[in-house]
């Protein structure tokens, strides 16, 4: 049994699908005008992990999860214009980078990603039935929902429109009725993106975009709504108010799910602070995603992340050693601590915690298949098992052992045997093995474990040492070879 917090409910319930052959979620996605921060990148990487648990007790092609892409507003249009290029060009390439640096955090594409500029009929249709219904009105050629036509506005975040009216930051406007009105659709001029609609030439407010996709994909009742907890008011307030008056008799979202926010060294990313850095910025720098991922997962999604350098470390650390413990090792089954860690509001913590208890059992596949869950430990890159002052070596290795094999296999192609021989025999001395594939001579080699090179107690002739050797003998055997085989 899955038991998930509430938000809207304040309080973990058990999760029973309204379709056990259809398991629907919606998070709101990221507004595609500059690259995805850390901090956005954190509840990508909770509900992906929260999609594979699903996935995997419902069955893969049983869920149904949509994340939408905002690529029509103002931070985009202004964008634009200080940029001089084309809209479409800007959220074209902003989509492009997101996707590759949510990849490189191993999550999965959701089911379906749509754009909001796809949706402007669907929310049309809705804005239109909001103002026939009363719920909304139209002001200056702007159409805007009507707060207290909605009883229920401020439960989903606990709080009450006569408070928010006196505390809270709202844009105060003439064309308002009330203060915490909210814009459903507003005017475009002719440098602007818009369309044609009932109250002339313009584009949708931000909140109607997420619960027309909702509407079109998943229904008038689905499963989970999840984001970040900033956007528990306005915008999901919001989403449940138009929605719950679009379509009265559907539940829009059952239980409503929000990941804390993301701190770095104890305190709140920011430019102004120089701790604020993209996911790209990170992958350029070598920290490898998984890591990312890794230390993302470490901390409960509803307590606050703090991002530091001493996690980071740790974290790559302990991936090096389950890598190389389980190199090779097909997965086996995940263990069923971490279902049920996972499955207690998504206790990622306590789940890493049994993936430890895991490796010091020994059991490699189990390891493998538990990590998988997480979405980690899914593709290892062989570089990821050598420590970093080796591939430089290896390279230099590669590029010195290519032309000597090249000169082995001129050798029998000419049937010096004896020549071809020694070689091959020297090779070998130093844990280079040349093997015949397809009459040609391929090679690979053998050395220390990697992890060695970072053991203060090995022998100083360690894998570095001999690295060192191979490449150092092949330099020069390589110079003598050229010349006695001219």
């Amino acid at each position: 049994m899955i038991k998930l917090y509430n938000t809207k409910t304040r309080s973990k319930e058990d999760f029973a699908p309204i379709d056990e052959q259809n398991v629907r979620m919606y998070v709101c996605g990221p507004t595609v005008y500059d690259r995805a921060h850390l901090g956005n990148a954190r509840p990508v990487v909770v509900f992906d992990t929260l999609f594979r648990l699903l996935r995997h007790i419902y069955g893969e092609t049983h869920v149904t999860y949509v994340r939408n892409f905002t690529d029509v507003d103002d931070k985009i249009n202004a964008k634009a214009a200080e940029n001089g290029r084309d809209i479409r060009d800007i959220t074209d390439e902003t989509i492009r980078w997101y996707h590759e640096d949510m990849d490189a955090l191993g999550t999965l594409r959701p089911s379906h990603e749509p754009r909001a500029t796809e949706y402007i009929g669907p929310m049309v249709a809705m804005i239109a039935d909001l103002v026939g219904k009363g719920n909304a009105y139209v002001s200056e050629g702007h159409v805007l929902f009507d707060v207290n036509s909605y009883g229920a506005y401020g439960a989903l975040s606990g709080r009450k429109l006569e408070d928010m009216r006196a505390g809270e930051r709202v844009e105060i406007a003439d064309y308002k009725r009330d203060p915490m009105d909210f814009v459903l659709w507003k005017p475009s001029t002719g440098d602007q993106p818009g369309w044609e609609s009932p109250w002339g030439y313009g584009r949708p407010g931000w909140h109607i975009e997420c619960s027309a996709m909702a509407l079109d994909l998943l229904g008038e009742s689905f499963d989970i709504h999840g984001g970040g907890l900033d956007l528990t008011f306005p915008h999901h307030e919001n989403e449940i108010a138009q929605s719950a008056c679009a379509v009265p008799h559907g539940e829009f979202a059952k239980v409503w799910m929000h990941n804390e926010m993301l701190q770095v060294e104890g305190k709140k990313m920011s430019k102004s602070l120089g701790n604020f850095f993209t996911v790209h910025d990170l992958l350029n720098e070598g920290v490898p995603g998984e890591v990312m991922r890794f230390v993302l997962l470490s901390t409960h999604y509803r307590s606050p992340m703090d991002w530091t350098e001493k996690k980071k470390g740790e974290a790559e650390v302990t991936l090096r050693k389950w890598a190389r413990f389980a190199r090779g090792i097909p997965a086996s089954q995940p263990d069923d601590d971490v279902i049920t860690a996972l499955s207690n509001d998504l206790n990622t913590h306590e789940a890493i915690t049994v993936l430890h208890r895991i490796f010091a059992e020994k059991d490699a596949g189990r390891l493998r298949a538990s990590a998988q869950l997480l979405g980690l430990m899914v593709d290892v890159n062989e570089e990821w098992l050598e420590p970093p002052e080796f591939q430089d070596i290896k390279r230099e290795i590669v590029a010195l052992v290519d032309p000597i094999l090249e000169q082995l296999n001129t050798a029998r192609s000419m049937k010096d045997y004896m020549s071809a021989d020694q070689i091959r025999d020297r090779l070998r001395e130093l844990g280079v093995f040349p093997n015949m594939v397809d009459q040609k001579f391929v090679w690979h080699y053998t050395l220390q474990d990697p992890a060695r090179a970072r053991d203060k107690d090995a022998p100083k002739e360690g894998f570095l040492g001999a690295a060192v050797n191979i490449a150092g003998w092949l330099r020069e055997e390589l110079k003598e070879l050229q010349e006695a085989l001219k």
